[in-house]
């Protein structure tokens, strides 16, 4: 079998994926998606689109979400390092506003599956990163939502030391707590 473990994070429907890279001198090889594998572990697709960032140490990209277009997303580093985070923010779900973090490189080769109802963001850990994620829908502009990546009611623990660089557009986003509900999503369990 192709991957090694699909592991279930504490946000139901979020999974961290360890695929299986068949490394010998010449490097590895890895299979980053099977469609009938993913299925059975829940990831359902279709995929649509294919997003490929480059950025550079302590750029943070976050917290991003689309409301009608909404988007599951299969993010992989090609590249570098990365802390890779989603909170959940589903309406009346019991993890509203947790958020979870794992670590994505070129080396340990995990994968982050984030369903619709989260926001996405991540912090670049090394010199620079090169970050693939496959989406369920078409990007829409116009229809492009954001939580402030530094809410204090949601509290993710991004990597000490660095001020983050961030982009005009993630400096402003509003905290969770003043997203109006017509822009979150409506937990069904």
């Amino acid at each position: 079998m192709p991957v090694k473990t699909f592991k279930q994070a504490p946000l139901p429907g979020v999974m961290v994926i360890e695929p299986m890279a068949f490394e010998d001198p010449r490097g590895f090889f890895m299979e980053t998606y099977h469609q009938r594998i993913y299925a059975e572990a829940g990831i359902t697709g279709p995929f649509v689109q294919d997003n490929f960032s480059h950025s550079c140490s302590g750029t943070l990209r976050g917290l991003h979400y689309q409301r009608r277009n909404a988007q599951d997303k299969l993010v992989m580093v090609i590249t570098g390092e990365i802390f890779d985070v989603a909170v959940d923010i589903r309406k009346g779900s019991p993890t509203f506003g947790q958020w979870f973090g794992v670590h994505l490189s070129e080396v340990n080769h995990r994968q982050i599956y984030v369903p619709r109802g989260f926001a996405h963001g991540f912090f670049v850990l090394s010199e620079t990163a090169d970050v693939l994620y496959k989406c369920t829908d078409l990007y829409t502009p116009g229809d492009e939502y954001g939580i402030l990546w530094s809410d204090p009611a949601i509290g993710i623990d991004w990597p000490p030391g660095v001020e983050p660089i961030l982009s005009e557009k993630d400096l402003v986003h509003p905290r969770l707590a003043d997203v109006p509900d017509e822009a979150l999503f409506d937990y069904q369990p």
